[in-house]
């Protein structure tokens, strides 16, 4: 039988393409999300809207397991499942940074208990939710030097006061990781390592939502703003969707509603705010290739050139 090559036939194609770059994998049946769902049901959590799922060109997110409507509920995540500096202020840690002076910053709280549950293992209580994590970022801070010199100067430049201030903050927190050796039987040097807590921050400045604390004594006086939501920070970016997304201080949950619909079988995006693409790598360590808010940024010299 010969080929179809009319309009028809053409637009079929079109669309059985369309779907297959779109169409996810599930990922629901992988051990590491087997206990991460058992986990999350463990403190009071099941979804039933959505699955995990690997989808081509963003990788790992949420796909839609029924159609969703505009207004809908896609996620209802309770306080249990969100790690913030609460979470840190009431573990072994609690103690160490209450007599801490000067006091840490919340990102440091949250980064420091990161890296010491990474580090127990399977002791960890959240053990489940950091084997979903990624082993490795693409923030330019994490990337070789001799391919942020490709960037172009703009870029670069970021890119380097990026590293920069990471580098500072792991050289300002020596002493604040010092403080914990008598929870360790290595030395706190082998564990808090710089490679360590860069995976910590960029887990933090990658996928923490915005949530706000009250300011405590305890804590430097830096905004404390974050939440890390397991399962919840499985959504990626999408600049053409639009969602509310807030803690709800009655329900205490952490919740998303979708302001568009979505069909049965996509995948489901969030919208990490009107950013463009300079700021999508640097912060997130990925670009939207169909970017309404993209701009160019020109040098300093090339500004002169053209006066």
């Amino acid at each position: 039988m010969k080929r179809g090559r009319g309009r028809t036939s053409r637009i079929r194609r079109q669309k059985l393409f369309r779907s297959s770059v779109s169409r996810g994998v599930n990922e629901s049946c992988k051990p590491e999300f087997i206990e991460f769902k058992k986990w999350l049901k463990d403190r009071k959590f099941e979804d039933t809207n959505l699955i995990p799922a690997c989808f081509p060109g963003t990788g790992r997110g949420l796909m839609s397991k029924t159609s969703l409507q505009e207004g809908q509920m896609i996620i209802s995540l309770p306080e249990s499942c969100l790690l913030t500096t609460d979470t840190v202020i009431r573990s072994y840690l609690g103690t160490y940074i209450a007599k801490c002076q000067p006091p840490p910053s919340p990102l440091l709280a949250l980064c420091t208990f990161l890296v010491s549950e990474k580090h127990a293992g399977d002791q960890s209580l959240w053990k489940p939710y950091l084997d979903i994590l990624p082993k490795a970022y693409t923030c330019p801070v994490c990337l070789e030097p001799k391919v942020v010199n490709l960037f172009p100067e703009p870029l670069k430049a970021k890119a380097e006061e990026q590293r920069a201030r990471v580098q500072g903050f792991f050289s300002s927190s020596r002493d604040f990781f010092s403080s914990l050796q008598p929870l360790f039987s290595e030395a706190v040097e082998s564990i808090f390592s710089y490679s360590a807590l860069l995976w910590a921050w960029c887990t933090v400045n990658t996928r923490a939502v915005y949530m706000k604390h009250g300011q405590r004594k305890c804590f430097s006086p830096e905004p404390d703003t974050y939440a890390l939501a397991p399962y919840l920070d499985l959504l990626n970016h999408s600049p053409d969707v639009q969602v509310k997304a807030a803690f709800n201080e009655e329900t205490r949950c952490y919740e998303v509603r979708t302001a568009s619909g979505c069909r049965k079988h996509e995948q489901v995006f969030i919208c990490y705010g009107p950013h463009d693409n300079q700021r999508l790598l640097l912060e997130y360590g990925f670009v939207s290739i169909q970017n309404p808010h993209a701009c160019v940024y020109v040098s300093a010299g090339w500004n002169q050139l053209c006066s």
